[in-house]
């Protein structure tokens, strides 16, 4: 898979490492004991490379490229998504984009004026490129009249932990967490009513949000197993609401209700209580981003928060889609860019893989499945789990018995990840095996299917999509 040149930015990113040639199953973090080459697998004539490590590449650049070799006698299926060679958008083209807003006045209108502007961004389990549109944004706050001391970025990540200085710079780019004001949402705290929605939902959110007269929400279209896609109305609930307005939506609604799942979005019932949330918030200005598998963007939808939404969500249902390679002996499904939640990616497993074939996850990120969810951990308390046991319990449920509403199946389960706890390890079922190295993963997989196999490679499963029809 060829890439575009560099940018300048993701050059002065870190991303000039990129160039190198991609590691073989071998340690990304920049520590000591770093392997410096590995050799290709013996015998081997066929590879993939794949991208790993979103947000967390040398110097924080957005990913970082890894080479995944297979026996030369394998028949191997790389499923790529529909759109995955889209051009990516320069800066001026992110401008122009940017500037046809749907549903709105322009930016530089509604900014006019204003004296405390708030902008929401999602965290690093989210894969929004959103220091790609941050540079314009601020460029025209600034052609606006704003001062740079009354603009305020907001962390909206619901109920996932606080991010660090670190963190919010791999988001919203060095220069930008430098020079402007920025906090953490608080699921506990700092919120304010603003109302009940029709399906019964108190509405708490962050009030500092709620206090600015120019509120702006940054977001990424990705696909979302329960709300449809991630972006527009999600940045306010869960993302800037209290945990009992979360709690309410992910589990009253989305528990009692069929309308849910991926690509789903004008139907579902948990997404339209979301969207009265948004409502509430009186959002000004959203600007959506779909992005390539490297995370870098390839359109921009800027305006109304559902307008703006629901106009991206066209494009990236025919972009985001891939197709499904049926009876597969072998499955390699690649958390990235969601590795927190591999279990998402792990789906294309139950969708692809034969019964008795094995299913690998690959996890190749720092945090692992990082299991700081204060939601998750509550429900996982109140059944008398931890959070380890729920985090590891997806997964096994995902990989070994065909998922949610899935046909039973008997699925080995390897797991492929420098990074996991023995928290996490513990948890897992028996017969789940795990290798820190690929060269483990085919020592494995030969034994387990001796002779060719048929393999099925999805690269970047955390955002690929079945092809699946919108429900309107």
């Amino acid at each position: 898979m060829s890439q575009p040149a560099l940018s300048r930015r993701e050059i002065l990113m870190g991303a000039r490492y990129l160039a190198a040639t991609p590691l073989i199953g071998t340690i990304m973090a920049q520590t000591p004991f770093q392997m410096k080459a590995v050799s290709k697998l013996k015998g081997a004539a066929k590879s993939v490379v794949i991208p790993t490590h979103e947000f967390a590449g040398p110097n924080g650049a957005p990913w970082l490229d890894e080479r995944l070799d297979f026996p030369a006698s394998w028949d191997l299926h790389v499923m790529d998504m529909a759109g995955h060679n889209l051009p990516v958008l320069t800066p001026q083209q992110i401008a122009d984009q940017a500037n046809k807003p749907i549903g709105t006045k322009s930016l530089r209108e509604l900014a006019e004026g204003k004296q405390m502007v708030a902008i929401s961004f999602d965290d690093l389990t989210r894969s929004t490129p959103a220091y790609a549109v941050t540079p314009w944004l601020m460029s025209e706050l600034s052609k606006a009249g704003v001062k740079d001391e009354n603009i305020l970025f907001i962390g909206s990540f619901g109920t996932h932990r606080a991010m660090t200085q670190v963190e919010v710079a791999r988001k919203l780019g060095i220069e930008v967490a430098r020079k402007y004001a920025w906090l953490n949402h608080d699921v506990f705290d700092n919120v304010k009513a603003v109302g009940t929605t029709t399906r019964g939902n108190k509405v708490l959110l962050n009030q500092t949000f709620l206090a600015a007269d120019l509120k702006i929400c940054i977001s990424g279209i990705k696909v979302h197993q329960d709300a449809g896609y991630g972006g527009g109305a999600k940045a306010i609930l869960p993302g800037l609401a209290a945990l009992s307005t979360v709690e309410y939506n992910h589990t009253q609604i989305l528990g009692k209700v069929r309308t849910t799942g991926p690509v789903k979005i004008f139907k579902n019932d948990m997404r339209l209580d979301m969207n009265e949330a948004a409502h509430m918030a009186k959002v000004d200005y959203t600007l959506q981003i779909m992005y390539n598998d490297r995370l870098r963007p390839t359109g921009i939808f800027a305006g109304d928060i559902l307008d703006a939404h629901h106009a991206g969500v066209r494009v990236a249902a025919k972009t985001y889609c891939a197709p499904t390679l049926k009876d597969a002996d072998i499955v390699v499904a690649n958390g990235y860019p969601q590795n927190a939640q591999a279990f998402h990616g792990a789906r294309w497993i139950n969708y692809s893989v034969r019964d008795g074939g094995t299913g690998v996850v690959v996890v190749q990120h720092p945090l692992g499945l990082d299991p700081v969810h204060y939601l998750n951990n509550r429900l996982a308390g109140l059944s008398g789990a931890s959070q380890f046991d729920l985090t590891s319990r997806r997964l096994n449920t995902m990989n070994r018995s065909g998922g949610r509403g899935g046909n039973q199946k008997t699925v080995n389960m390897i797991v492929y990840s420098q990074y996991l706890t023995r928290n996490l390890r513990n948890n897992y079922r028996t017969g789940t095996f795990f290798c820190d190295k690929w060269e483990d993963v085919i020592a494995k997989l030969r034994e387990l299917h001796p002779g060719d196999a048929k393999v099925a490679v999805y690269p970047y499963a955390g955002m690929q999509h079945q092809e699946i029809e919108l429900d309107g």
